[in-house]
């Protein structure tokens, strides 16, 4: 792909992004076998990357399915009053909408269990028009690894045949996959399917085969920053330091950031540091997206960057 179609050719759809996979009620906790209060909220990593693109302005869809539960006219409502276009979003009579639950302890890493619904999005319910009509879709290994596959490769598909740019966020939990070689293979396969792929630094290995081939390859290093290569030029940006509060949302708030950066054009490096603006936001906030910016509040960020 010519390093110009990066940005996205503009579509008639008018929509930017679309992205498609899982989302959860999360329920947090410190000790469940102790604590009389939780905090409940929603989430997905299809579901952070889109309020955080929505929220800086852009137009984005979801696509997923939940049950006809109140859990998931939460997620509906969440997305829906953020911007996000859930109008290809199906909700499923009989079905319950999965959940996390989230345990943490200090000086430890969270504790997370999924317990999935009986939702799954199937090929049949991804709209290959709309899909050919926008600027760039986005996944992720994890909607590969959650009974979504084959939908995801329809969409990733009907995006390369349509020359939409295609954004693979690799996102490899090993409590996901318990086969090792079948991750390497589904993960290495969607990643050689991107024109733009995001890999946290101790992913490389798995998706080695893929790290070539022309794509645009986002390093994630945590609080070391991240780095991207663009016509073979490497460009580096720092982290930024912020009060950590619940990192879990930080990865999929930085594709945001970077994918934000991207339509609007901005220097690789400007993409990578909206990209670590919007993890600090979501590190400082107990939920993954509901911290993140708008942005008007961009800039405060950047000043104190």
């Amino acid at each position: 792909m010519a390093p110009s179609a990066f940005y996205g050719a503009a579509k008639g759809s008018g929509v930017d992004v679309y992205t498609l996979g899982e989302a959860f009620a999360i329920v947090s906790s410190s000790r469940i076998r102790h604590e009389n209060e939780v905090r409940l909220d929603v989430t997905g990593s299809e579901f952070t990357v889109a309020v955080g693109l929505a929220r800086l302005g852009h137009k984005v869809a979801w696509l997923g399915k939940v049950g006809a539960d109140e859990l998931g006219q939460r997620v509906l409502t969440a997305l829906r009053g953020e911007g996000v276009d859930v109008s290809d979003a199906r909700t499923e009579d009989g079905s319950a909408t999965g959940m996390i639950l989230r345990e943490t302890r200090p000086g430890q890493a969270a504790k997370v269990t999924h317990y999935r619904g009986g939702t799954r999005l199937a090929q049949g319910n991804v709209p290959i028009d709309r899909i050919a009509a926008v600027r760039i879709l986005h996944v992720s290994g994890v909607t590969a690894a959650l009974s979504a596959r084959d939908a995801m490769q329809a969409a990733v598909r009907a995006a390369q045949a349509a020359g939409v740019v295609v954004s693979v966020a690799v996102d490899y939990h090993d409590r996901l996959w318990p086969d090792l070689r079948e991750a390497e293979e589904v993960l290495g396969a969607l990643a050689g399917s991107a024109d733009l792929l995001f890999v946290r630094q101790s992913e490389l290995d798995l998706v080695k085969p893929a790290l070539g081939g022309g794509r645009q390859v986002v390093v994630l290093r945590g609080t070391r920053g991240a780095s991207v290569r663009v016509d073979g030029v490497r460009h580096d940006a720092p982290g930024i330091v912020a009060p950590v509060v619940d990192p879990g949302g930080c990865e999929n708030a930085f594709v945001a950031g970077y994918l934000s950066a991207l339509l609007d054009r901005l220097h690789p490096t400007d993409r990578l540091r909206r990209g670590a603006q919007l993890a600090a936001f979501a590190a400082s906030s107990p939920s993954d997206w509901q911290g993140l910016p708008t942005r008007a509040e961009l800039p405060l960020l950047e000043l104190e960057g």
